[in-house]
This record gives structure tokens, C-alpha cells and sequence, in this order.
């Protein structure tokens, strides 16, 4: 009875140490890759797993690339499943590219996928070109008329300056410069719509694809529409500055004035303060005059009646003005 139960544990054990080994040494993964015509040691199968590499990521492209009559390597996949790329995604790319005849390498394959860029989708933009809409493009003409224009732009994928080229958003805002500066050079917005293959024509000759990633292969108007009259805008904004401009010149002339006339009636204020004053002089001059014997009583009385003779004339001058006036 004991040696029967001691059996059982050493198949049990023999069943575990066998699933364990399976499990590490991926021999499904050998045989298939065998009979799919890849030549790949066992010994390098489990060398990846000390690597920290999954061998189906590495084995089952290899064996798609084989298929497809690609020399690829297992040092050149592993290498680039280990710098952090998508060995299936590039393998994929290099088939599409095979049959599109594309001169794709694996490095400059591999280069683009690292540079953060879906190397499929290029293969795929160069053999179908896209096309992407631009936002509505308000531009003004000289006659002060805005026009708001929309294109649609064919891009093909440039394999070689997929590194380092610029994407579609540069594209766009290229694309919607030239809209700005041809819209802004015709003479008035009429050309513009008798005529939206100007826009198509001038953008495409100033090469706005130098730099970037793809090719511009057309420039088509897809929407061309009249805005507002920017120019009566600005011409009735300028109205209103100039005339802001003079009411605060007229404020500030009217601000003068009553300044220089608040400074006279000030002065004429000072010179009646001094009138008074130097009437308030005249009796102590006249009592100083008495006690020198330089002014006798006659003399005194002499000028009194002058100057009540001076005060009838006045008050009888201002009664006949009066009644002048009365009449007419």
C-alpha cells in the first residue's frame, strides 16, 4: 500500500516537472516554427525567456516574414522587441511594402517605429494617399471683404522623411497660411470666387511639403464662402477713434477756457481788492492832507461837488440809455 501511494507521487511530480519545463521551453512553438520552414534553435527559444522576451512575439512574425519572402533575423526582431518596438507592426510593413514594390528596409522600418509613428499606416498612406479637410480659413482681399475658405488636401506618406518630418497638423497650418496670403493679394473677393483654383495653384508652387512627412499631391477648394465687410468695420472703428479723439480735444479746449476764465475773474477780483483798498486810503490821505495844510476846507468841498456833479451825469447817461432801449 505504501509503495502504490510513493508511485503516485513521483507521476504526480513527474506530471508537474513536465508541465513546468513545457511551459518554460516553448517546444509547440519550435515544432511550428520548424515545419513553417524558420530554423531556430531550441536552446535560442529558451535564451529569450532568460531575456525577458516572449518568444511568440519574436517566432510567429519571424515565421509571417518567412512566409513572405523576407530575410529577417531572429537577432534583428529580438533587438527590436527589446528597444521597446512592435516587431508584428513592422514585419507587417515590410510585407505591405514588398508588394507595393516600396523600398522599406528593416532599419529605417524599425526606425519608424521607434520614432512613435505607425509604420503600417505610412506604407499604407503611400499606396493610397489620404485626404484631410482643413478648418474654415478666414482671409480678407484688398477690397476689405473677408472670405472664408475650406480645402481639402491629398497627402501621400514620404517613407524617407518619416523620421524627423513634420506631421499633419504642420500641414494644416501651412496649407491655411497660403489661403491667408493669396486671399489677402486679390484685388477684391470677386476674383476669389470667380476663381478658388488661384488658391489651389499659388499654395501648391510655394512647396509648403518640404519638411514634413508626406507629399502634398493636390490642393482642392471644397468650400468657399463671403464673410463680413471688414473694411467698412474698420472704416466705422476709425470714425468712432477720430471722433472720441476730437470730443476729448474739445473737452480739453473746454477745460482751457474755463481755466483762462476762472484766472481773469480771479485777476479782476484782485484788482477790485485793490481798488477797495486804495479806496479805503483816500480819507486817511485826506485827514493827513488837513493836518499838513496841504488841503483847505474849500478845496474839500470843491471836490465833493465834482464828484457829485460826476455821479449825476452818470446816473442821468444810464437813465437815457435806458430809455432807449425802452423804445426800441
Amino acid at each position: 500500500m505504501n509503495g502504490f501511494v510513493f508511485l503516485i507521487i513521483i507521476v504526480v511530480a513527474v506530471i508537474i516537472f513536465l508541465t513546468l519545463l513545457f511551459s518554460f521551453i516553448p517546444v509547440g512553438l519550435w515544432i511550428t516554427a520548424y515545419f513553417s520552414g524558420v530554423k531556430i534553435g531550441l536552446f535560442t527559444l529558451v535564451g529569450m525567456r532568460f531575456r525577458r522576451v516572449i518568444p511568440s512575439r519574436i517566432v510567429n512574425p519571424l515565421i509571417k516574414a518567412t512566409k513572405a519572402g523576407l530575410n529577417l533575423s531572429v537577432n534583428e526582431l529580438e533587438a527590436h522587441y527589446l528597444a521597446g518596438g512592435n516587431v508584428n507592426t513592422v514585419v507587417d510593413a515590410l510585407i505591405a511594402a514588398q508588394r507595393a514594390d516600396i523600398a522599406l528596409p528593416f532599419e529605417r522600418a524599425a526606425a519608424i517605429d521607434l520614432a512613435g509613428r505607425n509604420v503600417l499606416e505610412a506604407v499604407r498612406v503611400s499606396v493610397n494617399p489620404k485626404v484631410i479637410e482643413t478648418p474654415k480659413v478666414a482671409a480678407v482681399a484688398k477690397d476689405g471683404i473677408e472670405v472664408m475658405v475650406k480645402a481639402k488636401v491629398t497627402l501621400r506618406a514620404n517613407i524617407e522623411r518619416l523620421v524627423g518630418g513634420a506631421g499633419e497638423e504642420t500641414i494644416i497650418a501651412r496649407v491655411g497660411e497660403g489661403i491667408v496670403t493669396t486671399v489677402g493679394s486679390a484685388v477684391t473677393h470677386k476674383l476669389v470666387l470667380e476663381n478658388p483654383d488661384l488658391i489651389s495653384q499659388t499654395v501648391l508652387e510655394k512647396g509648403l511639403d518640404a519638411g514634413t512627412a508626406f507629399e502634398i499631391l493636390s490642393i482642392d477648394v471644397a468650400d468657399v464662402d463671403v464673410g463680413r465687410n471688414i473694411g467698412a468695420q474698420l472704416q466705422t472703428d476709425q470714425a468712432e477713434a477720430d471722433k472720441r479723439i476730437a470730443q476729448a480735444k474739445a473737452e480739453e479746449r473746454r477745460a482751457m477756457a474755463v481755466a483762462k476764465e476762472q484766472e481773469m475773474i480771479a485777476e479782476v477780483q484782485s484788482m477790485r481788492a485793490k481798488v477797495v483798498e486804495a479806496e479805503a486810503e483816500i480819507p486817511l490821505a485826506i485827514a493827513k492832507a488837513f493836518e499838513k495844510g496841504n488841503l483847505g476846507v474849500m478845496d474839500y468841498y470843491n471836490m465833493k461837488n465834482i464828484v457829485a456833479d460826476t455821479d449825476m451825469r452818470k446816473s442821468i447817461s444810464n437813465l437815457n440809455l435806458d430809455k432807449d432801449d425802452t423804445q426800441k
